[in-house]
């Protein structure tokens, strides 16, 4: 009479349950933080907005403060102290000796609006194509144009400051002759170097961001029109940009906002040329030499930061919209 013996789990299955125990961990860890978060009161949400305000709230209060106010006493004591006064804001918009900020704002709108409006354009008009016109190529090109948001954009700086100072020049191994790629517009130092630089950055995620939306319209609306004897042309201005208005002002919001804070782009295209610094540049020279003048910098920052809010409260439903834009279909 044979007897049948139940043999232990081998290591195989043993590491099996094991790697199945880790993961039910891990997802019962995730279901508790997440069941915790969303039981979090709405007041201790406001307590957080409110208490990181508090740093930008001081930074306000000791911009209409005296220099020797800000060095002697706390923000917290302007109150008590009184005498407020709008000089600060005075200095930083008077002439290039006290601070120049006003051109240096001019300056800011001359990079951020045609580096705001040229993308947005190139990139509506590429994510209509990419979307909804047949061609060879199609995916493996928009594959390899959206594969540039993972390229670095520090990587590509230097580089591209040559090309605008120099132009790209290759000659063929073996020969004297020399093949210009990219002639010498001499661009170096000058604010169209930024928004050229910006756009060039912008249009991969642009591209990306607008192509979800433009190919999430309904087909029988093109396929309407075309029986119609509608173009392709006619179809994305009559159709495509109407109805793409909420994420075409969404990407408008965002691009403007980095465009207009950009700092390292500004600085490394325009380098020592002072006349075409933007605000973010001119601020941050605003201390001058050892510090002297350091109390101007808050004046100097809010007014930098002005037109940021102004634009982002003003276009407010867009953005809202844009961001729920393609999220749920009628």
């Amino acid at each position: 009479m044979s007897t049948v013996t139940a043999s232990s789990p081998g290591p195989a299955a043993g590491g099996g349950r094991g790697a199945g125990g880790a993961i039910e961990r891990v997802d019962r860890t995730g279901k508790l933080i997440y069941g915790f978060l969303r039981r979090i009161p709405t007041w201790v949400l406001w307590l957080m907005v409110i208490v990181w305000s508090i740093p930008a709230s001081s930074l306000f209060l000791n911009s209409f403060r005296t220099r020797d106010a800000q060095r002697n006493s706390g923000w917290w004591e302007s109150f008590n102290e009184g005498g407020w006064t709008l000089a600060n804001y005075s200095e930083v918009l008077g002439t290039e000796q006290t601070g120049g900020l006003a051109r240096a704002l001019v300056n800011s709108f001359a990079i951020a609006i045609p580096a705001t409006v040229i993308p947005v354009a190139i990139a509506a008009m590429a994510a209509y194509a990419f979307a909804w016109i047949k061609f060879r190529g199609r995916e493996w090109l928009f594959i390899v144009f959206v594969s540039l948001l993972a390229l670095p954009n520090q990587v590509a700086l230097l580089p591209l400051l040559q090309l605008y100072a120099g132009g790209a020049h290759w000659t063929i191994p073996g020969t004297e002759f020399t093949l210009t790629l990219f002639p010498d517009f001499d661009l170096a130092g000058s604010a169209t170097a930024v928004w050229l630089t910006h756009t060039a950055f912008a249009l991969p995620f642009a591209v990306f961001l607008l192509h979800n939306y433009i190919a999430s319209l309904p087909g029988e609306l093109f396929e309407a029109a075309r029986i119609d004897g509608a173009d392709h042309v006619t179809i994305f201005w009559r159709l495509v940009v109407p109805l793409s208005v909420p994420a075409l002002a969404a990407f408008t919001i965002f691009q403007f906002l980095w465009t207009w804070n950009d700092y390292l782009v500004a600085i490394t295209m325009i380098g020592s040329n002072g006349e075409a610094w933007p605000a973010t540049i001119r601020i941050a020279s605003l201390a001058g030499e050892f510090g002297l003048r350091e109390h101007v910098l808050s004046a100097g920052a809010f007014v930098q930061a002005g037109v940021p809010l102004i634009v982002f409260f003003a276009l407010q439903r867009f953005f809202v919209r844009g961001l729920l834009a393609g999220s749920v279909k009628s």
